[in-house]
């Protein structure tokens, strides 16, 4: 029987990919005339439309590129094929509508996983069932649409049996059937169940209650949904269908999944639990505004783990450490200060002094065409073509010099992976690398654990990604500072070289630093050398107790000292830092400490 259908599909594809295509106009004016999106892309097979990355359902989009893209084979083994409008109109929603975009497709999966303890698995199936709700609803009762009839030939297609054996197809039809004032059991949902009865009520109710906030719903859905998903976990066919949503988001840049948000948390219950949805009294001496107030203060931050999960769930295809960089790179954004400069006596400007040939060999660009034209109507390369001839004056106004960085980061087994959960010594140093950029710094990383355990920046680089893949990397070993790297990176330095501060993130493992290295030199004359060569200062960042340098600081007193010498003798500036108030003062005095005194010097000798 099959192989009749498909030999009838291949008899009338063309025919039907022409009908869909002139759907498409129609299906994007039931939701606006003004509605922008490419047109759909119609795949002929399975096969093709695996090639665009739809899989499992019939229909799918991408919020990437604001596409829709539908399996016509599957469509038409499915009975769909004079469904083009209902279904084309559906896809066009979730751009529209529900989920709208990447960001808020995020939140949406945040919200229902926190919802679905230990089944979080289920989380995108769950936000696709939700937005879906408030689609078709629109579709059905505003538009006139056949989502109902859908319904019923998916549940066919899947098998009545297994679909009535499914709860959370069952839930699922009968909140349709609630929300449409269909005969219990027009679509399926003909349960005798009094609670599947109360809760298709409550799910119907709350897609009507939640309709202009329906992020704000999520998780009281999800919470719904909870104890049939427990009970249901293999007889999900028919839901497959529906799974539209599975990678929407894949190809996105991650934004907006960092971020707790309070109505995430309170809004993780039961619909039954919710006044404006089961209609019940607050309870005595409840104040539902005070509570709002003090929800909205929040501004918890994720763990890097749960902020993986959640871009995973939305289809980001990224390894960890990946995603690690995305996290903490959005996490230092808000925080980045202004890197120190330091200020030279004169800046130099660029004057126009004559004209010189201009030959094949040299740069096109540099080319002064009015010029060439001007001496000849036929300009020929090396004989009537010529270019500027710039000399430099010394200008008025001081110039700035950038201070570059070099930033070396404890990676051993006593400090967080930043991977999997916040390393505020990771954050501070993507805070410090990303400002330091921002003004046209140079930046080299080098992460290091044991012995052999190093790994770092090819030099001092202005990319991004470079430097905050080093920065969140993670060896977990011993501990033994790169001596030899500090040691190479000041050797060929001279005075005419760019001034680099030096930056140490680690605990008291940094005394390591001052051991001697394979050929036998002294650590503290290497790091002695290394201030010098820089000429920018050194700051360590260290997880310490904030009386660290007190008599009663601990029992590591012998380290504690090499600490309180490298200060007295080298001029280390030394900064415990514990929490993440630490840490933002620590950015926001890197600059002020070091920098300010010594610019004001400069301009006071430059301009007495």
């Amino acid at each position: 029987m099959s192989v009749l259908r498909d030999a009838e599909f291949l008899a009338k594809r063309s025919a039907l990919i022409e009908r869909w295509r002139a759907a498409w106009p129609q299906a994007v004016a039931v939701w606006s005339k003004f509605t922008r999106l490419r047109d759909a892309r119609l795949c002929e097979s399975r096969v093709e439309a695996a090639q665009e990355g739809l899989s499992g359902s019939f229909a799918m989009i991408r919020l990437a590129d604001q596409s829709v893209v539908v399996d016509l084979e599957t469509v038409h083994s499915l009975g769909l094929d004079d469904y083009a409008v209902e279904i084309l109109a559906h896809e066009i929603g979730h751009h529209v509508l529900a989920p709208g975009n990447a960001t808020d497709q995020f939140r949406l999966l945040a919200r229902i996983r926190r919802a679905l303890p230990t089944l979080e698995r289920h989380a995108p199936m769950v936000a696709n069932l939700y937005t879906d709700l408030y689609i078709n609803d629109r579709l059905q009762r505003q538009a006139d649409l056949r989502m109902a009839d859908i319904y019923k030939r998916l549940a066919q297609a899947s098998g009545d049996g297994q679909a009535k054996q499914s709860g959370v197809w069952t839930l699922y039809m009968r909140v349709y059937e609630n929300l449409w004032k269909l005969d219990k059991g027009t679509l399926g949902g003909g349960s005798a169940d009094e609670r599947l009865d109360t809760d298709a009520w409550l799910g119907a109710r709350l897609i009507r209650v939640y309709a202009n906030d329906w992020l704000r719903g999520a998780g009281k859905f999800a919470t719904l949904l909870l104890p049939y998903l427990v009970e249901d976990t293999e007889n999900k066919k028919a839901l497959d269908y529906l799974h539209d949503t599975k990678d929407a988001a894949e190809g996105c840049e991650p934004s907006g999944a960092q971020d707790i948000e309070a109505d995430e948390i309170e809004g993780a219950v039961h619909p039954a639990e919710d006044p404006s949805i089961s209609g019940l009294d607050e309870p005595v001496g409840e104040d539902p505004e005070g509570r709002e107030k003090s929800s909205n203060s929040s501004g918890q931050a994720r763990e890097p783990f749960e902020y993986g999960e959640i871009l995973k769930a939305a289809g980001i295809k990224l390894s960890d450490h990946d995603i690690a960089v995305r996290y903490y790179r959005e996490r230092a954004l808000p925080h980045i200060v202004r890197f120190p400069t330091r200020e030279i006596p004169e800046s130099h400007e660029p004057q126009m002094e004559g004209l010189e040939p201009w030959d094949i060999g040299d740069p096109l660009d540099e080319v002064d065409w009015l010029q060439s034209v001007m001496q000849s109507p036929r300009p020929i390369p090396g004989l009537t073509t010529v270019r500027r001839l710039y000399g430099r004056e010394t200008g008025r106004t001081p110039d700035r010099m950038p201070v570059d960085l070099d930033m070396y980061v404890d990676s051993s087994g006593s400090m967080p992976n930043p991977q999997r959960q916040t390393s505020y010594l990771t954050l501070a140093g993507a805070i410090i690398a990303l400002s330091a950029l921002r003004v046209g710094s140079r930046v080299q990383v080098t992460l290091w654990s044991g012995k052999n355990q190093v790994l770092h920046t090819d030099g001092f680089v202005r990319d991004e990604d470079k430097i905050l893949k080093v920065l969140t990397g993670f060896y977990g070993g011993g501990t033994c500072f790169p001596i030899h790297q500090l040691r190479d990176t000041y050797a060929g330095r001279n005075a005419n070289s760019r001034p680099v501060h030096i930056l140490m993130i680690s605990d008291d493992g940094i005394t390591t630093m001052f051991e001697r290295d394979e050929r036998g030199n002294s650590g503290w004359d290497i790091s002695a050398n290394a201030l010098a060569t820089g000429r920018a200062g050194g700051t360590m960042a260290l997880n310490l107790p904030a009386a660290w340098d007190q008599k009663k600081a601990g029992r590591n007193l012998p380290v504690f000292e090499d600490l309180k010498r490298a200060r007295r003798e080298q001029g280390w500036e030394i900064h415990a830092i514990a929490k993440f108030e630490d840490l933002l003062e620590f950015a926001r005095s890197f600059s002020r400490r070091h920098y300010a005194a010594k610019e004001k010097a400069t301009r006071a000798e430059t301009h007495p």
